[in-house]
């Protein structure tokens, strides 16, 4: 099966931008160390759980993306799941440019030696690449979950309509509510 992209000057492609934005989601940053030992990272929203048993998630990279290369040459990632203080983290590696490691603090996992964002990230998921498909202009990564560090219990950094959110306090579900 062939997934075929959409003419980006379609009015459906324009809404479908507009649909999105209106989906807040939580803000990771994806990190990984490439063939040369230097770490790579980028900012990404498109993060999901595919299944508990094995632990397995998703992230959406880029086809041009050289963070993805490095994944791919190293077969492992880290996921940075940023807390509500780690927006200027979600900036620097939203933006392309120099070394945006010397921009914040990080130091590599014991486990697998990934770059772990300290000051930034609430929680880190340390995986190994079991899959990935192109579909269209990004890649979707499926990645085996082989190690957890919870950091903090801080509120998620959330992203949508175009914007840096938090959670507020008085927003927080009652303990008991589950999804179906």
């Amino acid at each position: 099966m062939s997934i075929t992209r959409a003419d980006p000057t379609t009015d459906v492609n324009l809404r479908y931008r507009a649909f999105m934005s209106g989906f807040p989601s939580g803000v990771t940053v994806v990190t990984t160390v490439g063939a040369d030992s230097r770490p790579r990272g980028l900012t990404c929203t498109s993060l999901a759980s595919v299944t508990l048993n094995p632990p397995t998630l998703l992230v959406c990279i880029d086809v041009r993306s050289g963070t993805l290369t490095s994944m791919e040459e190293s077969g492992i990632f880290g996921v940075n799941l940023l807390h509500a203080g780690g927006r200027r983290a979600a900036e620097v590696f939203a933006t392309p440019g120099a070394d945006r490691f010397a921009m914040v603090r990080w130091r590599p996992t014991a486990e697998f030696g990934l770059p772990w964002l300290v000051d930034d990230a609430a929680a880190l998921a340390e995986c190994s690449i079991a899959e990935r498909r192109t579909v269209g202009d990004h890649v979707v990564v499926f990645g085996l979950v082989r190690s957890i560090v919870l950091a903090s219990d801080q509120v998620p950094l959330l992203y949508g309509l175009r914007q840096f959110a938090t959670w507020s306090p008085e927003a927080q579900p009652d303990a008991g509510a589950r999804c179906a």
